[in-house]
């Protein structure tokens, strides 16, 4: 059996197929999920999983550059933001951009891991650093 927090073998496979610059949604239950870009839905009912839990339980595995929210989240959800910012890398300060824009963005993403979070703004675009 595998050691570590992220249990989710569909999510370390996911993980570990990633390349420098690739990019990941981890999402609330709302957000769009864009025709053609994967959707990973671990949602089993309002609030189950978490966002906050989930993007730490991913991270626990996932080597990030960079991040980027919805500058929404700054106003409409600062607890999520908060919660965020606590178990992000220190090196990582996110990006913050318009919801449409980042709606837009997650386009060009491998895949959409949705939670159960219904809290608005609960969404976070990780860019794929590399370990060396």
């Amino acid at each position: 059996m595998k050691r570590g927090e992220l249990l989710n073998s569909y999510l370390s496979s996911l993980i570990a197929d990633l390349g420098h610059k690739d990019k990941v949604v981890i999402a609330d239950a709302g957000l769009p999920v864009p025709a053609g870009v994967e959707k990973i839905d671990l949602a089993v009912s309002c609030g189950l999983p978490g966002f906050v839990g989930t993007l730490q339980a991913v991270l626990s595995e996932y080597q990030i550059e960079a991040g980027i929210m919805a500058e929404e989240v700054k106003s409409e959800n600062p607890l999520v933001l908060d919660e965020t910012l606590a178990i992000l890398p220190e090196t990582i300060e996110p990006e913050y951009v318009s919801h449409e824009d980042f709606k837009r963005l997650t386009e060009d993403c491998k895949a959409v891991i949705r939670t159960g979070e219904c809290s608005p703004y609960a969404n976070i675009i990780l860019v794929s650093g590399v370990t060396f």
